[in-house]
Protein backbone atom coordinates (compact mmCIF):
# COMPACT_ATOMS: atom_id res chain seq x y z
CA UNK A 1 0.00 0.00 0.00
CA UNK A 2 1.14 3.54 -0.75
CA UNK A 3 2.87 5.34 2.10
CA UNK A 4 2.41 8.78 0.59
CA UNK A 5 -1.35 9.02 0.97
CA UNK A 6 -3.19 10.06 4.13
CA UNK A 7 -4.14 7.35 6.59
CA UNK A 8 -7.91 6.95 7.04
CA UNK A 9 -8.93 6.90 10.71
CA UNK A 10 -12.43 5.49 11.27
CA UNK A 11 -14.37 6.30 14.45
CA UNK A 12 -17.51 4.31 15.21
CA UNK A 13 -20.45 5.72 17.12
CA UNK A 14 -22.80 4.45 19.79
CA UNK A 15 -24.28 0.94 19.56
CA UNK A 16 -21.53 -0.22 17.17
CA UNK A 17 -17.88 -1.20 17.45
CA UNK A 18 -14.68 -1.11 15.40
CA UNK A 19 -15.55 -4.15 13.29
CA UNK A 20 -18.57 -2.27 11.91
CA UNK A 21 -16.02 -0.71 9.51
CA UNK A 22 -14.69 -4.05 8.21
CA UNK A 23 -16.19 -3.80 4.72
CA UNK A 24 -15.11 -0.19 4.38
CA UNK A 25 -11.57 -1.12 5.42
CA UNK A 26 -11.48 -3.88 2.82
CA UNK A 27 -12.63 -1.44 0.16
CA UNK A 28 -10.04 1.16 1.15
CA UNK A 29 -7.27 -1.43 1.24
CA UNK A 30 -8.28 -2.43 -2.28
CA UNK A 31 -7.52 1.14 -3.33
CA UNK A 32 -4.10 1.10 -1.70
CA UNK A 33 -5.12 3.04 1.40
CA UNK A 34 -4.24 2.27 4.99
CA UNK A 35 -7.15 2.45 7.42
CA UNK A 36 -7.26 2.32 11.22
CA UNK A 37 -10.51 1.76 13.13
CA UNK A 38 -10.29 3.40 16.55
CA UNK A 39 -12.14 1.92 19.52
CA UNK A 40 -14.26 4.87 20.59
CA UNK A 41 -14.71 4.72 24.40
CA UNK A 42 -18.22 6.30 24.30
CA UNK A 43 -17.81 7.72 27.80
CA UNK A 44 -17.62 11.52 27.36
CA UNK A 45 -17.14 13.79 24.38
CA UNK A 46 -13.94 15.39 25.71
CA UNK A 47 -12.45 12.07 26.81
CA UNK A 48 -13.40 10.29 23.59
CA UNK A 49 -11.93 13.10 21.49
CA UNK A 50 -8.70 13.05 23.51
CA UNK A 51 -8.36 9.34 22.83
CA UNK A 52 -8.87 9.81 19.08
CA UNK A 53 -6.28 12.60 19.09
CA UNK A 54 -3.86 10.13 20.66
CA UNK A 55 -4.59 7.61 17.90
CA UNK A 56 -3.94 10.27 15.25
CA UNK A 57 -0.72 11.36 16.96
CA UNK A 58 0.45 7.76 17.15
CA UNK A 59 0.05 7.35 13.40
CA UNK A 60 2.37 10.27 12.81
CA UNK A 61 1.08 11.06 9.34
CA UNK A 62 -1.67 13.18 7.80
CA UNK A 63 -5.11 11.61 8.23
CA UNK A 64 -8.60 11.77 6.86
CA UNK A 65 -10.86 11.47 9.90
CA UNK A 66 -14.12 9.59 9.42
CA UNK A 67 -16.93 9.46 11.99
CA UNK A 68 -20.16 7.48 12.15
CA UNK A 69 -23.16 8.66 14.20
CA UNK A 70 -21.96 9.99 17.59
CA UNK A 71 -18.47 9.40 16.20
CA UNK A 72 -19.00 12.59 14.19
CA UNK A 73 -19.20 14.51 17.45
CA UNK A 74 -15.89 12.96 18.45
CA UNK A 75 -14.08 13.57 15.15
CA UNK A 76 -15.26 17.19 15.08
CA UNK A 77 -13.85 17.74 18.56
CA UNK A 78 -10.67 15.73 17.95
CA UNK A 79 -9.78 17.59 14.74
CA UNK A 80 -9.93 21.04 16.34
CA UNK A 81 -6.46 22.55 16.20
CA UNK A 82 -4.80 19.38 14.87
CA UNK A 83 -2.94 20.06 11.61
CA UNK A 84 -2.59 16.32 10.96
CA UNK A 85 -6.31 16.11 10.17
CA UNK A 86 -6.66 17.13 6.54
CA UNK A 87 -10.33 16.30 5.90
CA UNK A 88 -13.49 15.06 7.61
CA UNK A 89 -16.02 12.51 6.39
CA UNK A 90 -19.37 12.19 8.17
CA UNK A 91 -21.06 8.81 7.75
CA UNK A 92 -24.65 9.11 8.97
CA UNK A 93 -23.04 11.29 11.59
CA UNK A 94 -23.48 14.38 13.71
CA UNK A 95 -21.50 17.44 12.60
CA UNK A 96 -22.03 19.76 15.59
CA UNK A 97 -21.52 23.46 15.84
CA UNK A 98 -20.06 24.96 19.01
CA UNK A 99 -22.35 24.34 21.98
CA UNK A 100 -24.37 21.59 20.30
CA UNK A 101 -24.75 18.04 21.65
CA UNK A 102 -25.83 14.79 20.04
CA UNK A 103 -29.08 14.88 22.01
CA UNK A 104 -29.80 18.40 20.86
CA UNK A 105 -29.10 17.64 17.20
CA UNK A 106 -31.07 14.38 17.23
CA UNK A 107 -34.16 16.25 18.42
CA UNK A 108 -33.81 19.12 15.96
CA UNK A 109 -35.79 17.26 13.26
CA UNK A 110 -38.58 14.72 13.48
CA UNK A 111 -38.13 11.12 12.44
CA UNK A 112 -35.80 9.42 14.92
CA UNK A 113 -37.28 6.38 16.68
CA UNK A 114 -34.16 5.67 18.72
CA UNK A 115 -35.49 6.78 22.11
CA UNK A 116 -38.15 4.06 22.09
CA UNK A 117 -35.58 1.35 21.35
CA UNK A 118 -33.13 2.14 24.16
CA UNK A 119 -32.50 0.30 27.41
CA UNK A 120 -30.86 2.39 30.15
CA UNK A 121 -29.16 1.40 33.39
CA UNK A 122 -26.80 3.01 35.95
CA UNK A 123 -23.03 2.56 35.78
CA UNK A 124 -20.57 2.45 38.67
CA UNK A 125 -18.76 5.59 37.51
CA UNK A 126 -21.99 7.58 37.86
CA UNK A 127 -24.92 8.37 35.64
CA UNK A 128 -26.49 6.01 33.14
CA UNK A 129 -25.60 4.35 29.89
CA UNK A 130 -27.75 3.13 27.03
CA UNK A 131 -27.84 0.24 24.62
CA UNK A 132 -30.41 -0.69 21.98
CA UNK A 133 -32.79 -3.48 23.02
CA UNK A 134 -31.53 -6.55 21.14
CA UNK A 135 -35.08 -7.37 20.06
CA UNK A 136 -35.39 -3.95 18.43
CA UNK A 137 -31.84 -3.61 17.12
CA UNK A 138 -32.40 -5.00 13.62
CA UNK A 139 -35.30 -2.73 12.74
CA UNK A 140 -33.86 0.31 14.48
CA UNK A 141 -30.20 0.22 13.50
CA UNK A 142 -29.64 -1.96 10.45
CA UNK A 143 -32.91 -2.87 8.75
CA UNK A 144 -31.18 -3.37 5.39
CA UNK A 145 -28.91 -6.16 6.70
CA UNK A 146 -29.94 -9.78 7.17
CA UNK A 147 -31.20 -11.00 10.53
CA UNK A 148 -28.11 -13.09 11.30
CA UNK A 149 -25.71 -10.19 10.89
CA UNK A 150 -28.05 -7.88 12.79
CA UNK A 151 -28.09 -10.32 15.72
CA UNK A 152 -24.29 -10.34 15.82
CA UNK A 153 -24.18 -6.55 15.74
CA UNK A 154 -26.75 -6.34 18.53
CA UNK A 155 -24.68 -8.70 20.68
CA UNK A 156 -21.42 -6.79 20.11
CA UNK A 157 -22.78 -3.24 20.31
CA UNK A 158 -20.93 -0.80 22.56
CA UNK A 159 -23.19 1.12 24.97
CA UNK A 160 -22.88 4.90 25.29
CA UNK A 161 -23.19 7.02 28.41
CA UNK A 162 -25.88 9.62 28.80
CA UNK A 163 -23.09 12.11 29.50
CA UNK A 164 -21.47 11.50 26.10
CA UNK A 165 -24.75 12.14 24.31
CA UNK A 166 -25.44 15.28 26.37
CA UNK A 167 -21.95 16.78 26.17
CA UNK A 168 -21.76 19.85 23.94
CA UNK A 169 -18.93 20.62 21.55
CA UNK A 170 -16.60 22.95 23.45
CA UNK A 171 -14.36 24.04 20.57
CA UNK A 172 -14.89 27.71 19.74
CA UNK A 173 -14.77 26.82 16.05
CA UNK A 174 -15.95 23.41 14.79
CA UNK A 175 -13.40 21.59 12.65
CA UNK A 176 -15.69 21.51 9.62
CA UNK A 177 -15.32 25.28 9.32
CA UNK A 178 -11.58 24.93 8.70
CA UNK A 179 -11.38 21.48 7.04
CA UNK A 180 -13.09 20.24 3.89
CA UNK A 181 -15.89 17.78 4.66
CA UNK A 182 -17.90 15.09 2.89
CA UNK A 183 -21.18 13.48 3.95
CA UNK A 184 -22.76 10.10 3.18
CA UNK A 185 -25.95 8.80 4.82
CA UNK A 186 -28.95 6.54 4.44
CA UNK A 187 -32.33 7.79 3.35
CA UNK A 188 -34.05 5.47 5.86
CA UNK A 189 -31.82 6.18 8.86
CA UNK A 190 -33.96 5.71 11.98
CA UNK A 191 -31.36 7.04 14.42
CA UNK A 192 -30.42 10.35 12.80
CA UNK A 193 -33.11 11.50 10.35
CA UNK A 194 -31.95 12.18 6.80
CA UNK A 195 -33.29 15.72 7.09
CA UNK A 196 -30.91 16.37 9.99
CA UNK A 197 -27.89 15.16 8.03
CA UNK A 198 -28.89 17.24 5.00
CA UNK A 199 -29.05 20.28 7.28
CA UNK A 200 -25.62 19.61 8.77
CA UNK A 201 -24.06 18.92 5.37
CA UNK A 202 -25.38 22.18 3.95
CA UNK A 203 -24.25 24.10 7.01
CA UNK A 204 -20.76 22.63 6.71
CA UNK A 205 -20.56 23.51 2.99
CA UNK A 206 -20.03 19.83 2.22
CA UNK A 207 -17.71 19.20 -0.73
CA UNK A 208 -19.80 16.16 -1.64
CA UNK A 209 -22.99 14.67 -0.19
CA UNK A 210 -24.26 11.16 -0.94
CA UNK A 211 -27.72 10.10 0.18
CA UNK A 212 -28.28 6.38 -0.36
CA UNK A 213 -31.97 5.63 -0.88
CA UNK A 214 -33.29 2.89 1.39
CA UNK A 215 -30.10 2.63 3.47
CA UNK A 216 -30.19 2.34 7.25
CA UNK A 217 -28.08 3.92 9.98
CA UNK A 218 -25.57 1.07 9.57
CA UNK A 219 -24.57 2.33 6.14
CA UNK A 220 -20.90 1.39 6.55
CA UNK A 221 -21.96 -2.26 6.81
CA UNK A 222 -24.87 -2.26 4.35
CA UNK A 223 -23.55 0.14 1.68
CA UNK A 224 -19.76 0.13 2.07
CA UNK A 225 -19.12 1.10 -1.55
CA UNK A 226 -20.90 4.43 -1.06
CA UNK A 227 -18.91 5.10 2.10
CA UNK A 228 -15.64 4.15 0.42
CA UNK A 229 -16.48 6.44 -2.51
CA UNK A 230 -16.94 9.43 -0.19
CA UNK A 231 -13.69 8.69 1.63
CA UNK A 232 -11.85 8.36 -1.70
CA UNK A 233 -13.23 11.76 -2.70
CA UNK A 234 -11.80 13.23 0.48
CA UNK A 235 -8.43 11.53 0.10
CA UNK A 236 -8.20 12.61 -3.53
CA UNK A 237 -8.90 16.21 -2.63
CA UNK A 238 -6.19 16.47 0.03
CA UNK A 239 -3.58 13.98 -1.20
CA UNK A 240 -0.32 15.74 -1.90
Amino acid sequence: MSTGKPVVVLVHGAFAESASWNRVIQGLNGHGLRAVAAANPLRSLAGDAAYVRDVVAGIGRPVVLVGHSYGGMVTTAAAAGDPAVRALVYVGAFAPDSGESALQLSGKFEGSTLAGALVGYPVASGGNEFRIDEEKYHQQFCADLDAEEAALMAATQRPVTEQALADALEASEPAWRTRPSWFVFGGLDRNIPAEAVRFMAERASSRGTREVAGASHAIAASQPDAVVASILDAVGAVDG
